[in-house]
């Protein structure tokens, strides 16, 4: 069991500061996936939990404990990188062995024990007399992962564990991972990444990141269906939340540069700087007679099977919006659309940026 409390933490390198006060709660067990862009200080911020990194300013308390000043051992804590950072001379047992036998009082039929225990959680123990060069980069990130196993650590940290594998050893891994959280549910597990999917997939929380700042922590669904600003809506997302700007007047909103009504009312208390936020798969096409909300000519269609991506100009230089339809639509380029969507599936948000959640909703 390990309870992490981050506050106030900072990093600077010199005069260059690259966490800027972080405050966040991991409770006991639980899956945390760090995303944001690149350079947004989320490999920083698991470097300095591991201890890998010097805290500037702030605490890190595991289990109530600060540790700013602890080792990663004295952390209980385990890391997988990227680069697997397998001994190439070693065998897949050697390599999982070797953390446990410079430990004093590990005797070697306990040091056995963990390694084939680990071997087995994560299906590898026919190759335990192998070479790493004798396998294929998914079974040397399992190899890498059962070493950090054996450890029997309270914290597992993982930095872009997978992004060294094609597409379908990623699917596998990432599969692997989420069993082995189900396997050992009371290891809090930390987990930064790029890829959206993993992120929304293994999560029990995520945390986004920008410029060392948290912009908002929550559960997938929760950053997906209601997210906190501009940033997340548009970070969080493949394709992204559409994000279009707004006109408030005569007590109505319509989108800039338009004609269409939006179904929403405006916000008691805000300016005219508006903007409406709208998933690609929320919305259509619109029915006869169904209002739309918004109007275009089509530049590009992406058939990819089970959904068409429709990529739309609505007079917006160089920033088309972006529907995503179910099945196979064929629509040719230069055809005019018009899109509708669920007033309940709209998002407003305010000229700092930050979702207008009090809004209330209109039919007219």
């Amino acid at each position: 069991m390990a309870h992490l409390k981050l506050t106030g933490v900072r990093k600077a390198y010199g005069s260059v500061e690259v966490l800027h006060g972080i405050n966040l709660d991991i409770p006991s067990g639980e899956f945390v996936v760090f995303v944001g862009p690149s350079g947004c200080g989320k490999s920083t911020l698991l470097r300095t939990i591991a201890g890998l990194e010097d805290i500037t300013g702030g605490t890190l308390a595991i289990d109530g404990r600060v540790v700013n000043e602890a080792t990663p051992k004295e952390r209980g804590i385990a890391m997988v990188f990227q680069s697997y950072a397998l001994y190439p001379h070693m065998t897949v047992y050697d390599n999982m062995a070797f953390g446990l036998t410079l430990e004093k009082g590990q005797s070697k039929g306990e040091i056995d024990r963990r390694v084939r225990e680990a071997a087995k959680i994560l299906q590898i123990e026919p190759y335990l007399d192998r070479l790493p060069k004798a396998l294929s980069g998914g079974q040397r990130q399992r190899v890498a992962i059962g070493r950090a196993i054996t450890r029997d650590p309270k914290v597992f940290l993982f930095d872009e564990p997978l992004s060294n594998l094609d597409a379908a050893l990623r699917v596998q891994t990432r599969i692997e991972i989420a069993r082995l959280h189900e396997r050992m549910p009371d290891t809090t597990m930390i987990y930064v990444t790029h890829d959206q999917v993993e992120a929304m997939t293994l999560a029990d929380r995520i945390v986004v990141l920008n410029k060392g700042h948290v912009e908002q922590v929550g559960t997938p669904l929760e950053l997906y269906n209601d997210p906190d600003n501009l940033f997340v809506a548009r970070f969080i997302g493949s394709p992204a939340m559409n994000i279009l700007p707004l006109l408030s007047s005569g007590g109505g909103l319509s989108l800039k540069g338009g004609t269409v009504r939006v179904p929403l009312a405006p916000p008691p208390g805000e300016g005219s700087e508006l903007h409406l936020g709208v998933r690609p798969e929320d919305l259509s096409l619109a029915a006869a007679g169904e209002a739309a909300l918004v109007e275009g000519t089509v530049t590009l269609t992406e058939d990819l099977g089970e959904v068409t991506l429709v990529y739309v100009d609505v007079g917006r230089e160089d920033e088309p919006l972006v529907a995503k339809l179910p099945g196979s639509v064929e629509l040719a380029r230069g055809t005019a659309v018009s899109l509708a969507a669920s007033p309940e599936k709209l998002r407003l948000f305010g000229s700092d940026g930050r979702a207008v959640r009090h809004s209330a909703r209109s039919s007219d």
